[in-house]
């Protein structure tokens, strides 16, 4: 009887040991899980960097004003954007080269670039539309493809030879750099112009409007991102420059906005890419511009101009 209670308090002793052990256990196992965890939350690090994004002037207000409101967002506060015009030949080079993050283009770099294009990754944002505008007293509601030929061309240089009022007429043309004079060449006149003599030519689409709006006789086009009431916006054999027009295919005179990476982005390029790229901008500062969501089209526009639904 009395090895009873000595054997008694060594087996509670021993369980005591045993239960003391797993808690230690348990607890170095909680303590892995959430130094793992902490971990986890320590490597996952905000995004930061610069993002320069350049060329088209008519895909500029769309950038810019997206690039604000980016950097405006608080997972995106280390990221710094700048946007600079110079057009699209200029944006297509420079992405190529290196020496820019993004190259925003009108054109296709196919158009623009040789063997370089195939190092290029496309991104559309958006769809952009032009219409041929000049200074409000010239006195002319339309134009056709023709007319619109011939006074680029140089063999009309009146507004009193296609119906307007007489006066000599002042073209406001693009560098041939430019994505905008390219579309606009290629789908309203459907052929190249030269530069001609006495003709004023300006870098920036803003540059073009101002002008246009204040030297009479004056004609160029822009983008419908740029058309308010300081301009005569002039029909297109009969077809108003409208987002409906465009969607359907009625109106012509339009073109894919390319925002183009040289390979795959950088993770914050990326994620500024995906911000203009998501329904909030798309419905948003797209249409709010003047632009057209690519997902609202109603037909295809492929490299060679070939349409199709």
């Amino acid at each position: 009887m009395k090895l009873k209670k000595p054997l008694l308090m060594i087996c509670t002793l021993a369980l005591v040991v045993m239960l003391a052990a797993c808690g230690s256990k348990d607890t170095q196992g909680d303590s892995s899980a959430s130094g793992t965890a902490n971990n986890d939350k320590s490597s996952s690090t905000e995004l930061s960097g610069s993002v320069l994004a350049v060329g088209s002037t008519a895909l500029q207000p769309l950038v810019e004003q997206a690039a604000q409101k980016f950097m405006a967002e608080s997972q995106y506060s280390k990221i710094q954007v700048q946007v600079q015009g110079g057009g699209s030949g200029t944006g297509l080079t420079q992405v190529s080269g290196g020496q820019a993050d993004i190259g925003n283009s009108d054109v296709f770099a196919e158009e623009k670039l040789k063997d370089e294009a195939k190092d290029l990754v496309d991104h559309q944002v958006a769809v952009v539309a032009m219409a041929a505008v000049t200074n409000p007293d010239v006195g002319l509601d339309n134009l056709t493809k023709q007319q619109l030929v011939d006074i680029f061309t140089g063999k009309v240089t009146n507004w009193k030879e296609v119906g307007g009022k007489d006066e000599a007429i002042v073209i406001v043309n693009r560098p041939s750099s430019s994505g905008t004079r390219k579309t606009f060449e290629k789908y309203a006149l459907g052929t190249s112009t030269e530069d001609l003599k006495g003709s004023i030519q300006e870098e920036s689409s803003g540059t073009v409007k101002k002008i246009v709006s204040e030297s009479p006789g004056a004609i160029g086009y822009l983008a419908l991102s740029y058309l308010d009431d300081k301009v005569k916006v002039v029909k297109y054999e009969g077809v108003e420059a409208t987002v409906e027009n465009v969607a359907s295919g009625t109106y012509p005179v339009w073109a894919y906005e390319h925002m183009y990476t040289k390979g795959e982005p950088k993770p914050e390029v990326k994620a500024f890419l995906d911000y203009i790229a998501s329904d909030a901008v798309q419905n948003g500062d797209v249409v709010e511009l003047g632009y057209i969501p690519v997902s609202k089209m109603e037909v295809k526009r492929d490299v060679d101009g070939n349409i199709s639904k």
